[in-house]
């Protein structure tokens, strides 16, 4: 096999809506194909407000050349975010990786979109840009998601579990011989929408749940809805959180303290009900817990609680840029020609090398 070293810049935007996340990683593939990575530098650029309230619900509501022009324009700031982050650091990576930022997601109907122009961030930083790393595996009848797995099984191998709690939680694990992996709820998402309501963008350690008292009729009502019931690849958006997680909310007359308060316990019961479906089959259990929500000390208490694993919150740079440093790898993987998206994991027919290249003449 043959050796890889390669240097990429990962970028990422999450539902949440907490910023842009740039990680410049140096990747190793040595013969025997195990892989190894350093975190080289990183950073989080905040939205604007402007910018923040059109990745929001805005762009849903766009007409179709607002949409396209919006597609450009946000395309040409990750370019220059990333041109900041190249002059602050001194990097010269080999390539960059964009997620983009999801505006649309509804498998079942083979329809997605990532926001952000990969031709306007090659353009803006002259450097080769993969993009639209989701498109393929949805026309392919998967999910398109989630696509961190094959990070989790290349670089962080060694644990049982592997969580990630953004703006929507999302577990991974080796089960009969193959990845798996899918959405477990949406967390943060939730969690600070309501906070915007009241003027915060987050609930910072979980102060203001911890002063609530969960209501028990919601909860078991949040617990019972089906997608939590499903099995095999499946996967969530904001569309579902809209149409029924708020109204399901709303219908209790609570305090913010009860309802957030409800929620935890929601998101908690339902990472803790994927672990004893999916029982470690060998060895000691272990949960590597990043995104945001490792920050956030009332959920991991609950989340400790109600898991019978051990959890392992691990330095901050791998808490926040995770993700960032997994699309990093996606880029590597694509430029190298191999497959970075697992059928096993997304419901596609098969496993695909999904994205778009776009690279200057220069």
């Amino acid at each position: 096999m043959q050796e890889i070293h390669l240097q990429s810049i990962g970028l990422m935007s999450g539902t949440s809506l907490d910023g842009l996340d740039v990680c410049c990683s140096t990747f190793h593939r040595k013969a025997d194909g195990k892989w190894s990575f350093h975190i080289d530098a990183a950073r989080g650029y905040t939205y604007p407000d402007p910018l923040k309230e059109k990745l929001g619900a805005g762009a849903q509501q766009m007409s179709a050349l607002e949409f396209i022009t919006f597609h450009s324009a946000y395309g040409r700031f990750l370019g220059e975010r990333v041109n900041d982050f190249l002059a602050e650091f001194e990097v010269h990576p080999d390539l960059i990786a964009s997620h983009g930022h999801t505006i649309f997601h509804e498998p079942q109907k083979r329809v997605m979109f990532q926001i952000g122009d990969g031709a306007a961030i090659a353009a803006q930083t002259h450097l080769p840009v993969v993009s639209d790393f989701r498109r393929l595996d949805i026309m392919l009848g998967g999910q398109g998601a989630p696509l961190v797995p094959i990070g989790d099984r290349l670089l962080f191998g060694d644990y049982s579990y592997c969580l990630n709690i953004g703006g929507f939680s999302n577990i991974s694990m080796e089960w009969n011989g193959q990845r798996v992996a899918f959405d477990v709820s949406p967390v943060n998402y939730v969690i600070n929408h309501y906070c915007r309501s009241i003027g915060l963008e987050f609930d910072r350690d979980g102060e203001i749940a911890r002063r609530g008292t969960v209501c028990l009729p919601l909860l078991e009502e949040l617990n019972a809805l089906d997608f939590y019931h499903r099995t095999g690849p499946k996967s969530l958006g904001r569309e579902w959180v809209e149409t029924v997680i708020y109204p399901l909310l709303e219908r209790y007359p609570l305090t913010m303290e009860e309802r957030l308060r409800t929620f935890y316990e929601h998101a908690a019961c339902q990472i803790a009900r994927v672990l004893e479906r999916y029982p470690v089959q060998s060895g000691a259990c272990t949960l590597l817990v990043t995104g945001g929500g490792a920050f956030n000390r009332f959920l991991v208490e609950r989340i400790e609680a109600l898991c019978a694993c051990r959890m392992v919150i691990p330095d901050r740079r791998t808490i926040e840029y995770k993700e960032a440093l997994i699309f990093a790898l996606l880029g590597v993987l694509y430029m190298t020609d191999q497959r970075g998206c697992l059928a096993s994991v997304t419901g596609a027919s098969e496993d695909n090398i999904g994205g778009m290249l776009f690279k200057c003449g220069r």
